[in-house]
């Protein structure tokens, strides 16, 4: 992979047109060994831009539509009896690929969509009490529509703490649409992309990304932020967002080629890395928590 992932980067922007921060953001997630969210309207391109991830970085997809009737089984597979060996032999779902597209996750029932914890928390899932590990590298991406539109179950704030980032793709602009329009398809797009990259490049800069240098003081605004979103009686934000807001700092600053993390780091993917897990306390909304962690951004100095 070439430094900072500049070849994916150019190859992604032809296929996801004038969305040139929620690009970096999905790059800086995958480098940071994390689980993406996308929320949006229907028809605004979040799983052409998973299919676009994967084929950019060569990574196996499989895509699980998730629907009310889906069951957990559908995901992670089942035991099934070999008459001839006369013992259970594991079938493994679709959760078995170095990324899963779970699209529409929030159509499914709670107790399906909790069926995702275990392999992303673990990387692994366990069946008739057997642990079963996924591949590596192992990335979920799931979209979700709007919680008012019908037939949507909320996620859970133990669901939601476990996407390392949520991003948005919103409408195009005017000029971007235009190339669309006059574009071939995004999908004969996808299909042509040759990867530029392939899982063990992928590896290695995640690697890499972890070595980048975290200074005492950085972690101590880091802190600040942490204890912030605590204060008034307010859940906050847990342990693991402290975790993953250094995570996702250190891949930011990797991609800006630099070794050590500063606060602007911090602060370009705090909003991701924060607003749904503001949002889900107390009933509150994804949107309601963005707003929430540009807020607490914007109060927390610099030390």
């Amino acid at each position: 992979m070439e430094p900072r992932c500049d070849r994916a980067l150019t190859a992604l922007r032809g296929i996801i047109i004038g969305k040139e921060r929620a690009l970096r953001l999905a790059v800086c997630c995958l480098l940071a060994r994390g689980h993406l969210l996308i929320e949006d309207l229907p028809g605004v391109g979040k799983t052409t831009m998973a299919a676009a991830l994967a084929r950019c970085f060569g990574l196996a997809m499989h895509r699980i539509q998730f629907t009310s009737d889906l069951l957990p089984a559908d995901i992670i597979g089942s035991a099934v009896f070999d008459r001839e060996a006369r013992a259970f032999t594991f079938h493994p779902g679709p959760v078995f690929a170095q990324m899963v597209l779970a699209d529409e996750l929030n159509r499914a029932s709670p107790r399906t969509q909790s069926a995702l914890l275990e392999a992303m928390e673990e990387r692994r899932v366990s069946v008739e009490g057997t642990g079963h590990p996924l591949p590596e590298p192992f990335f979920v991406i799931a979209t979700q529509n709007p919680s008012h539109q019908t037939g949507t179950f909320p996620l859970p704030e133990s669901q939601l703490d476990r996407f390392l980032m949520r991003i948005e793709l919103g409408h195009p602009d005017r000029e971007a649409e235009r190339e669309m329009l006059s574009g071939p398809p995004r999908r004969e797009l996808i299909e042509r992309l040759p990867p530029v990259s392939s899982p063990a490049e992928l590896i290695a800069a995640q690697v890499a990304a972890e070595q980048v240098h975290v200074s005492d003081a950085l972690r101590s605004y880091l802190l600040d932020m942490l204890e912030h979103s605590r204060a008034d009686g307010q859940h906050g934000l847990s342990p693991r967002a402290g975790l993953d807001l250094q995570r996702a700092a250190r891949a930011w600053a990797w991609m800006e080629e630099r070794t050590y993390v500063v606060p602007e780091d911090v602060q370009a993917v705090a909003p991701a890395v924060m607003g749904h897990r503001l949002g889900g306390w107390g009933g509150g909304d994804t949107h309601d928590g963005l707003a929430r962690a540009q807020r607490l951004v914007a109060a927390v100095a610099v030390g």
